[in-house]
């Protein structure tokens, strides 16, 4: 099948690696899918295989898919609808500061830059630049940003090096994950930035995802599933070195990595404290193990729940259409027949389009209030704080199931 890798060696070292998850073969997560003549046309699935290194402790894929299946023009991802990334964005800013001091002369370069949700806290204090393949960079040309429309290569941060000069601040938030070869783009952010400058990173964390059971955040666009030990490995490869690291709630939990030239900056306690809590857990095959078992325990749990549900002939509706939505709904078997359909906030690009996978189109979520449900699966359950109290609020009378880290009902009343 064309389009893709399987590799069985680490992403990080190279050295060979123990299979220790797999979820089947998957639709691309974001592969929404607009209707040919009212009907879903034909998707292509690929392997999800996790696989652990014992060197370096990277826990990563087993297939690597092309990036321009995976990061096309119409990629529908966009930043700013989330009030928590926004908030994030907005601290990652203002903490910035406290490390180094801009100038309307220096450059901000934010890698994956999407909407410019991000740069837009920059804009003001200094020169800003991102970088992003999709069309969606086109929102952030109308808020005043410059952009370039391509992926980040050597030769893109070459060219921005040549026109507009290194950069104090490179960002990549949720994207360090998605590079192939992770090498090559070290390097290149190494070359891009100034000798003073700082990199700033935010990843998926891996010890979020095995203890909040997130196996749905397991998917193509994710390569690799960082630790701070494998980060660390990674960036002392290329001479850079970790100065701050931090915990933080966006994307079920990911981690916050300050880094910079080796040698520039003092290292906060924050990051010695936090390897040692990593060797404290100590990542492991036998670990990883527990973890797909609770996974499977988990499918065959909530499949119960959802069953128990429709056989008393109530109606359910999905709440939102995130990336990890298509890869809990197709291993778990979530499709039309359990849910009528799945909503997306006014406005949303996905509005329209099928879940791969499901045949379940989404639908404005206005639809969602005119019919009320029974129940209201909350698929961006990661945020479900954020938006159950909101449903609520504007008028939902039904119930709410958590669909993880463990699969339950939550009454109206006690939200």
């Amino acid at each position: 099948m064309p389009g893709y890798i399987l590799i069985d060696h680490c992403q990080i070292c190279n050295n060979p690696t123990e299979e220790v998850l797999s979820l089947g073969s998957l639709p691309l997560v974001d592969g929404l899918i607009t209707p040919v003549g009212g009907t879903e046309t034909e998707i292509q699935r690929y392997p999800v295989r996790l696989l652990y290194c014992p060197h370096c402790q990277l826990v990563g894929l087993g297939c690597i898919v092309d990036k321009e299946l995976l990061f096309p023009l119409d990629y529908p991802y966009r930043s700013g609808t989330t009030k928590i990334l926004r908030d994030n964005f907005v601290e990652l800013a203002r903490e910035t500061e406290k490390f180094i001091k801009l100038d309307k002369k220096d450059l901000v370069v934010d890698i994956g830059c999407n909407d410019g949700t991000l740069l837009g806290n920059f804009k003001n204090r200094a020169q800003v630049l991102g970088i992003t393949p999709e069309n969606m960079g086109q929102l952030a040309v109308g808020k005043g940003i410059n952009v370039i429309q391509s992926y980040f290569t050597p030769e893109i941060s070459q060219r921005i090096s040549s026109e507009h000069g290194q950069a104090k601040v490179i960002t990549a938030t949720n994207v360090l994950a998605h590079f192939k070869p992770i090498d090559e783009t070290i390097k290149s952010i190494k070359r891009l930035l100034k000798p003073d400058g700082i990199f700033i990173s935010e990843s998926g964390y891996l010890f979020s995802m095995l203890e909040g059971l997130q196996y749905d955040s397991i998917h193509h666009e994710h390569l690799r599933y960082y630790s701070l030990t494998s980060l660390k490995y990674l960036f002392e490869k290329h001479g850079f070195e970790i100065i701050r690291a931090k915990r933080i709630a966006t994307h079920g939990g990911s981690l916050r990595i300050y880094s910079a030239h080796q040698g520039q900056y003092p290292i906060d306690a924050s990051v010695v404290d936090l390897l040692k809590e990593e060797e404290k857990k100590k990542l492991s095959p036998e670990l990883l193990r527990d973890f797909r078992s609770k996974v499977m325990e988990h499918k065959s749990d909530l499949q119960q729940l959802l069953a128990g549900i429709k056989s008393t002939h109530k109606t359910i509706q999905g709440i939102g259409a995130p990336g990890r939505a298509t890869v809990l709904m197709n291993y778990t078997g979530i499709d039309n027949s359990i849910l009528d359909n799945v909503v997306e906030t006014e406005g949303s690009y996905k509005i329209g389009k099928i879940i791969p996978g499901t045949k379940l189109r989404i639908a404005s979520e206005q639809e969602f209030f005119i019919k009320q449900p029974d129940y209201a699966l909350m698929l961006s359950w990661h945020i479900a704080d954020e938006l159950m109290p909101k449903l609520k609020m504007r008028g939902y009378r039904g119930d709410f199931i958590l669909p993880l880290p463990k699969a339950m009902i939550i009454r109206n009343q006690d939200v």
